[in-house]
């Protein structure tokens, strides 16, 4: 309840400030990216904010800020001043799988933030160590019978994606697993280098430079289609396992008090910039998809979203953690 009148009288009191919509935004504008710099994710939004900024006509300023799976910059957002002078990029970990983490919520997300479109999707494959002699999902799932504790995959960390999405293709595909957490998925992409765990699935950025080197070995993406940087790598879907989907995706949030007029110049702009062929261009040279969507089907998605990794939070004890 605290937490709630904090919100309500930040929002009521903006609200009583003259409304600038029109003017919109009459100054630079900070996007929060809850992310480290210089990651894929910090990319993705510093080219995007380049690209909103050219139609908004001010400097969308880029502003890291990590922690807590991407809460802490999600707090921050929703507690600034609802005039569209901050914005935030938060991700899968922070927007669907955190609300089921409640140690971790100090806010509703989908309520206390106005969510009116994706920015961007990248996908994610299952990969393994070529010396491993696994061609495709049967023979890593064989593996996994066979060995005491099942396949061993590393992840990013409990409760991120990269450790959901395994679980998810175990349970979909019937097959035993241990889950090893790093700090980040950069030493579990190590540790699969080294043979240390079995497979990872990872953002197809983090894994592509490996796939072409010939140190690491594909057997899917876990995505609604084949991708044309990999066009011999099967999607799950064609592999049996049509609910193992786990792209990494990206979105726009404003503190849920915007004034319409600002919603709208801000929608209109960010619609423009994903549709861009020049920012297509640069999200796919590192494997990102521009997404947008109307701020119905946004929601929409993230509900769904929220859906599904729910049941694996907790199923695979993350929310406990």
């Amino acid at each position: 309840m605290r937490r709630r009148a904090v919100f309500a009288a930040g929002v009521g009191a903006a609200l009583a400030r003259p409304a600038r919509g029109q003017a919109y935004p009459d100054r630079p504008v900070r996007l929060l990216i809850p992310f480290v710099a210089g990651g894929p994710a910090d990319l993705l939004g510093r080219l995007f904010a380049e690209a909103l900024g050219a139609r908004l006509g001010q400097p969308v300023v880029p502003e890291n800020r990590p922690g807590v799976g991407g809460v802490t910059a999600l707090e921050a957002a929703a507690r600034a001043a609802p005039d569209g002078h901050t914005l935030v990029l938060p991700g899968t970990g922070g927007v669907a799988i955190a609300p089921a983490l409640p140690a971790r919520m100090p806010l509703d997300v989908l309520a206390d933030l106005w969510h009116p479109t994706l920015v961007a999707r990248v996908p994610e494959a299952v990969a393994v160590h070529p010396a491993s002699g696994i061609d495709g999902i049967p023979g890593l799932a064989a593996l996994a019978r066979g060995k005491e504790g099942g396949a061993v995959f590393g992840s990013a960390g409990v409760g991120s994606i990269t450790h959901l999405a395994p679980a998810l293709l175990a349970k979909e595909a019937g097959f035993p697993v241990t889950h090893v957490p790093y700090r980040g998925i950069a030493p579990a992409v190590t540790d699969l280098l080294a043979r240390r765990v079995d497979f990872v699935v990872a953002d197809v950025p983090v894994l592509k430079p490996h796939v072409d080197a010939g140190a690491l070995r594909l057997l899917a993406v876990a995505t609604g289609g084949r991708l044309a940087s990999l066009p011999g790598v099967p999607t799950t879907a064609e592999l049996g396992l049509p609910r193992v989907l786990s792209d990494n995706w990206y979105s726009l949030a404003a503190p849920a008090g915007v004034p319409a007029p600002v919603r709208a110049r801000l929608l209109a702009a960010a619609g423009e910039a994903l549709r861009d062929p020049a920012l297509a261009r640069e999200y796919a040279r590192v494997e990102a998809i521009p997404a947008p969507l109307s701020p119905e089907e946004t929601m929409a998605f993230l509900r769904a979203e929220t859906a599904k990794w729910a049941p694996l939070v907790r199923e695979t004890g993350a929310a406990s953690l």
